[in-house]
């Protein structure tokens, strides 16, 4: 079976004992390494493996090919992008100096900018003049050297500012959990709809209790695709992104994912999604 994750250690984390042939009954994987702008593309385009982690953002694109998996994803509280500025004279210092200025976001498809655009919404008066889209490792370097007022990051950037000298501006997973009283819907694990969805979904559980039950066997495996994170920061993002939500979305989840992209879609941001599509 072809999957597409990225090399993120959540996912490595997840989805190690599957790939290495330690889940019973289960098929031998196909695992390509993709950031997650990748496999969005991917899915929509139809070009996608049977199975790949994509951003909740990209799902109304993808759902008449694709069903959402209860599992496996990234979904949960206290694990927000954040909006950075940096430091000193002419910094942005409060959400209103937005107002006007070019920002830096990773990708247009996805959560981190469906939530930036939302509490943008809220938040900065006629909204910034220009987003700009760069690679997300490029960013926190790009706001120091002040080619851009502001930058959206994801992931491990959560653990990293600081070392670039920048001031968080706002964690949008704590507006958003304030505003919605709901956790933050990021990455969701999408399956081909003419298969099994049970049992991939059941494989993937497995692998991930495997994971909890033995949690240093994917240690390698995870430091050899987390791109140069240390050993502490790569425990950090597991610790963050893989919890209860990655086992099973529940209600909450479910009432997560639909709350996004309802308010999305009344911004315009995506298209509608008729509600069945989601379970």
């Amino acid at each position: 079976m072809n999957i597409a994750f990225s090399p993120c250690p959540n996912d490595t984390f997840v989805f190690h004992a599957w790939a290495h042939g330690l889940v019973e009954n289960a098929p031998k994987l196909n695992v390509t390494f993709a950031d997650i702008d990748i496999t969005n593309g991917l899915a929509a385009d139809g070009a996608g493996p049977e199975v790949l982690k994509i951003s909740y953002a990209a799902l109304p694109w993808v759902l008449e090919r694709y069903k959402l998996l209860p599992c496996g994803g990234a979904l949960g509280r206290g694990c927000g992008p954040l909006v950075l500025t940096r430091k000193g004279p002419g910094a942005v210092k409060h959400p209103k100096e937005l107002s006007g200025r070019r920002i830096a976001v990773p990708s247009e498809r996805s959560t981190a900018y469906l939530l930036f655009r939302l509490w943008a919404a809220q938040q900065v008066p006629g909204g910034p003049s220009e987003i700009v889209v760069m690679p997300f490792d490029e960013i926190m370097p790009a706001v120091r050297d002040g080619q851009i007022d502001a930058g959206l990051v994801i992931h491990e950037a959560r653990f990293t500012y600081p070392s670039y000298g920048l001031h968080m501006l706002t964690d949008l997973g704590n507006w958003w959990e304030s505003d919605t009283g709901l956790p933050i819907p990021l990455g969701a694990i999408i399956a081909r709809r003419d298969l099994d969805s049970e049992a991939i979904s059941g494989w993937i559980r497995s692998s991930l209790q495997y994971a909890w039950d033995h949690p240093t066997a994917s240690r390698d495996y995870v430091l050899d695709h987390a791109q140069e994170l240390s050993p502490e920061v790569a425990k950090s993002h597991i610790d963050l992104y893989v919890n209860e939500f990655s086992m099973n979305l529940g209600e909450d989840g479910y009432a997560a994912i639909s709350a996004l992209l309802n308010r999305a879609a009344a911004e315009g941001l995506v298209p509608a999604v008729a509600p069945e599509l989601l379970r």
